[in-house]
Formats: C-alpha cells, sequence, structure tokens
C-alpha cells in the first residue's frame, strides 16, 4: 500500500528535486561571486579591505545556517516582501560565500609567485595581471576543494524547509502527512534521491576538474 502511495507521490518528489537543485544552483552562484570578492580582497586588498573581508567572513561562518535562515526570511520580510526561497538563496549563499573566500584565497596562495613577477614584467598591471593569470590558475586550482562545498551546500537546502520553501524535504513531509505515516519509507526516497543528485554533481564536476586541470600543479 505505502509503496503504491509512494510511486504515487513520485512527481511531488521529483517537483521537490527540481527546487532542490535550483536552490543550490542560485546559492553557490551567490556564493561564488562574493566569496571570490572576498578571497580577492583577502589576497590583494588594502588592509581596510582586507579588514572587511575577515569579518564578513568569521560572521558568516560562526553563526548557524537555521540562525541565518530565520534571520534573512523574517528579518528582511519586516520591511521587503522577500519570499522564502529568496530569502534562502540569500542567508545560504552569503554562508557559501563565506567558505568560498577561504578556497579562492588558498587557490592564489597556491599559484607561484613568480606569475607575478613575470607577468609585471613584461608590462601588465597589477590588476590586469590578477584577473589575466592569477584568478584563472587559482578558479581551476580551487575546482576540487569547490566539489566538497557544492555538495555540502546541496545537502544544506535541505533547512530551508524551516522557513516554508517546498523543497525535497517538504514534500516529503507532505507525502508522510497525506498518508498517515510511513515515515521510514518515505524518508528512505527522500534519502535516495539526494544521493542520486549528489552522485551526479560530484560525476560532472570530478570531470570538469580532470578538463581544467592545470598541468603541472599537484592537487
Amino acid at each position: 500500500m505505502i509503496y503504491q502511495a509512494l510511486w504515487e507521490n513520485l512527481p511531488y518528489l521529483a517537483e521537490g528535486a527540481a527546487v532542490t537543485v535550483a536552490l543550490a544552483v542560485a546559492l553557490l552562484a551567490i556564493g561564488v561571486v562574493v566569496g571570490t570578492t572576498l578571497g580577492l580582497a583577502q589576497s590583494y586588498g588594502h588592509w581596510t579591505l582586507r579588514v572587511g573581508a575577515t569579518l564578513i567572513e568569521r560572521l558568516f561562518r560562526a553563526i548557524p545556517a537555521v540562525v541565518l535562515l530565520f534571520l534573512f526570511y523574517y528579518g528582511i520580510s519586516g520591511f521587503y516582501d522577500i519570499s522564502s526561497f529568496a530569502a534562502a538563496a540569500l542567508a545560504l549563499g552569503l554562508r557559501s560565500a563565506a567558505y568560498q573566500s577561504q578556497i579562492v584565497r588558498g587557490a592564489i596562495a597556491s599559484v607561484p609567485s613568480g606569475q607575478m613577477a613575470a607577468a609585471r614584467a613584461i608590462g601588465l598591471t597589477r590588476r590586469a595581471a590578477i584577473v589575466h593569470i592569477v584568478l584563472p590558475q587559482a578558479m581551476r586550482q580551487a575546482l576540487g576543494p569547490w566539489t566538497n562545498e557544492a555538495l555540502s551546500e546541496l545537502k544544506d537546502t535541505s533547512l530551508a524547509y524551516t522557513i516554508g520553501v517546498v523543497e525535497l524535504m517538504r514534500q516529503a513531509d507532505y507525502i508522510v502527512s497525506a498518508n498517515y505515516g510511513h515515515t521510514l519509507v518515505v524518508y528512505s526516497a527522500a534519502a535516495v534521491v539526494y544521493l542520486v543528485l549528489s552522485l551526479t554533481a560530484t560525476w560532472g564536476l570530478s570531470r570538469l576538474d580532470r578538463r581544467l586541470r592545470v598541468p603541472g600543479f599537484a592537487h
């Protein structure tokens, strides 16, 4: 009986999985943009920028994800009509940015200092050398560690149900309520979906990492 009910509710699980993927992509995009900016500020910025970037990074790493979700959703909704999806993308995206900034900073540090010296020697400005020489190599180096961050954030999207995002966990809750129990089977099905999403992301990012690997650099 429960397996038939689960089969009938598979479209709802699929909808939840689609929202999970969309949320993961949105928050990771925010994380890449903000995290790269913070990482560059910490690596090359004036001391005031370095201090500011470090404070932002420490702040968002220190606050639990659930607390950030509540702060962004209920805080922003007090003066602006923000959707639960947008609030979750911002909260989790900025939290991810704090971690991604350290990935970027470490990747920049892994690029030999001679690269910058050689770029300056051929007439590039410091900014041009960073943008065209150092950063492309660093971002390729960052892809391996970034894969771990992406998988972690994919799983953390499950926390978004606490502010009403109808993602995979929320859909599983609905199915459990509609079928008066059978919790283990439904949540096991949700776990399998998370497993498939994680394995697919790992496979795709691993292939991309191998394709973009910088020759001569050790991982």
